[in-house]
């Protein structure tokens, strides 16, 4: 038996006026999940305690079966271990986003989905003319970085950079215990990074710059028991970004690096489903997050979502289908948390999950489509989203 978890982060979303109420989810077309939603029991589910932020880092820990009020500490230190960054003890790890600001709001948390070679140089030199003995700043991904700080502060309320576009971000800086230290380094970095000759340049070709560091998601090194003692079985994470990959690495899966996936919208979806299917032949549970709809909603692009579904549906869950077809397999899918295009961040709330059996029918409710609908017409709820997993694993 194979099974397979795919979460398209942030898919889930609200109706959109100019599309008769229609989400992008519904407005996409998805035939192959469709199909399989046919057959599927169709759900809700609360990937999130109510009292927690609902973030991505929280939501897939609860979705890899991990109780978030139990073993998270934090965004950074997860990013970190996937970017095998060593943290000793005392040591707080900051998700550091390198953002567009005009000196007075934050413009892009994403500083345009700036690319690696644009974006290690400017933290290089962070790190070169900020960095001290107590506190270092290590490249990642696009825009998602990771700074280290050695007996830094962990009660400190940081806010997430794209909870705050078009705002002054002087209103959201740091609070609590090391503010000033933090503060310092941001302001700091706004001064070394703004004329950078990249920024110069992606400003003659009409691209935000990518000018300030954003502090957050501190924490220090989590201790997850590994997943293979927890449910008999070894497994692999296929993720783009540092956050999922580091889950996948504290919980002792193996973590391959894609070629092509970028965790942006023209991410190489085909890609992912082939490393997916790479990896079944090794272990028999996979993990398949794709960042793409989530990077959609934060843009405030509907178009953009409903599009990134689609080829998530064409070259990713068609080719598990039939990759799959000589084994008997379960497949889960799910949003780790909703993304509101009108938003543009993350809401709370539950969001909709499919689980099928390649054996058998499952479906309770012929009328149930794998949508935002399923919120509130879905007989199944579950409460503790930690637990949903061994849904899938059961069978």
């Amino acid at each position: 038996m194979k099974y397979v978890l795919l979460v398209p982060d942030g898919f889930a979303d609200d109706p959109i006026p100019e599309w008769n109420g229609k989400t992008p989810k519904m407005r996409a077309n998805t035939p192959h999940l469709d199909a399989l939603a046919k057959r599927a029991l169709i759900g809700a589910v609360w990937t999130v305690p109510p009292d927690m932020y609902p973030g991505s880092d929280v939501a897939n820990m609860a979705i890899l079966g991990y109780d978030p009020r139990r073993y998270y500490t934090g965004r950074g230190p997860l990013e970190a271990l996937a970017m095998g960054i060593s943290l000793e003890e005392g040591d707080v790890a900051f998700r550091c986003s390198l953002v567009s600001t005009d000196g007075e709001r934050i413009l892009d948390h994403s500083a345009g989905n700036i690319s690696n070679e644009e974006s290690h140089p400017l933290i290089r030199l962070v790190d070169e003319k900020l960095g001290t003995r107590y506190w270092r700043f290590f490249p990642g991904v696009g825009y998602r970085h990771v700074m280290v700080w050695h007996g830094g502060p962990v009660d400190i309320r940081c806010t997430p950079p794209h909870d705050i576009v078009g705002e002054s971000w002087v209103k959201h800086l740091p609070v609590g215990e090391g503010e000033e230290k933090l503060r310092r380094l941001i302001e700091d970095s706004l001064n070394l990074l703004d004329d950078h000759p990249i920024n110069r340049r992606r400003r003659d070709q009409g691209k935000p710059p990518a000018n300030m560091v954003w502090l957050w998601g501190q924490g220090v090194a989590p201790k997850l028991p590994p997943f293979s003692l927890k449910y008999g079985m070894t497994g692999a994470v296929v993720a783009e970004v540092d956050l999922v990959r580091g889950i996948g690495r504290a919980a002792g899966l193996e973590v391959p690096t894609v070629p092509g996936a970028t965790g942006y919208l023209h991410t190489d979806y085909h890609a992912i489903g082939a490393w997916a299917l790479r990896m079944l032949e090794k272990h028999d549970f996979v993990f398949i997050h794709v960042e793409a709809p989530d990077e959609a909603g934060h843009q405030g692009d509907p178009e953009a979502k409903a599009w990134t579904l689609e080829q998530i549906d064409e070259h990713i869950v068609a080719q598990l289908i039939d990759g799959l077809r000589e084994h008997d397999y379960r497949l889960l899918a799910l949003p780790d948390h909703a993304t509101p295009v009108a938003l543009r961040t993350h809401r709370a709330g539950a969001v909709p999950f499919l689980l099928c059996d390649s054996r058998q029918d499952l479906s309770r409710d012929a009328a149930l489509t794998f949508d935002e609908s399923a919120v509130e017409e879905a007989k199944v709820c579950i409460e503790e989203g930690w637990r949903l997993i061994e849904m899938l694993l059961k069978g």
